[in-house]
């Protein structure tokens, strides 16, 4: 009798006794995510070309520039195709080195990645699509963006020719789009803040992928300077390497 009641008591304590917490998920190495992610900013393995308007907001003036961006590997060519003043001039990629020509230089000139653009967009913005290429990341954390999922990475440079130091990114878990970023100082002190959204479609060897449709870029301390690059009619193209060639710039 008493080993019955003995069971009866302790029944439910069995029956509440608390289940074990699901094993944290795993994040994909940081390099794998970067490399998936750049994917749908441009940098696939074949040639790749789009169009892509700049409109950025300083201290209340307005300006606008559009471009024709052709990206092939580690290269990428720039040409400024509005307003009128600044048609023909020309940024050209070559893996981390830089240069600008225009009608009136007998010869291209080497520039920096890091110099403005127009308004927040650095040079560097314009084109530079390889992350993975360009910083060493790590995984610091998981968040909601906007209601995703996202891996949370700090990327820090290789390389003192790339656009920024450090790079807080926000990579989708469920599509590896990269949503947001937040760009640092060697300090870590934020100075710059970007969103991105994915409106495009892009057919790589016939199979379709999402590609960026606009990027706006924000001063981390001034938000209401900022710049919005919109990117239209993306398609791969079979480019040729000799447009890439800095030689070929002045011709």
């Amino acid at each position: 009798m008493n080993y019955i009641l003995f069971l009866l008591l302790t029944l439910p304590v069995f029956a509440q006794a608390p289940k074990k917490a699901p094993a944290p998920v795993k994040a994909p190495p940081a390099e794998k995510l970067l490399q998936l992610s750049d994917r749908a900013r441009g940098s696939v393995q074949s040639g790749v070309s789009w169009d892509a308007e700049l409109i950025s907001v300083e201290e209340g003036e307005k300006s606008s520039r559009k471009f024709n961006v052709k990206v092939l590997g580690d290269n990428a060519l720039v040409e400024i195709t509005e307003p009128a003043r600044n048609m023909g001039e020309k940024f050209l990629f070559n893996d981390l080195v830089m240069w600008f020509h225009k009608p009136s230089l007998r010869k291209p000139v080497s520039v920096s990645s890091r110099q403005r653009n127009s308004g927040q967009a650095a040079n560097g913005d314009i084109a530079n699509t390889r992350y993975a290429r360009d910083y060493k990341g790590k995984v610091i954390g998981k968040e909601k963006v906007e209601g995703q999922d996202a891996w949370v990475l700090l990327l820090e440079a290789k390389s003192k020719d790339v656009t920024y130091d450090k790079i807080k990114y926000w990579i989708t878990d469920k599509n590896f789009l990269g949503v947001k970023a937040e760009f640092q100082t060697l300090q870590g002190k934020p100075f710059k803040r970007a969103t991105y959204k994915y409106g495009n479609v892009i057919a790589v060897k016939g199979k379709k992928q999402p590609f960026v449709s606009e990027m706006v870029i924000t001063d981390a301390e001034f938000p209401e300077n900022k710049s919005t690059m919109t990117y239209k009619t993306p398609k791969e193209e079979n480019l040729s390497a000799g447009i890439f060639n800095v030689n070929n710039l002045s011709r």
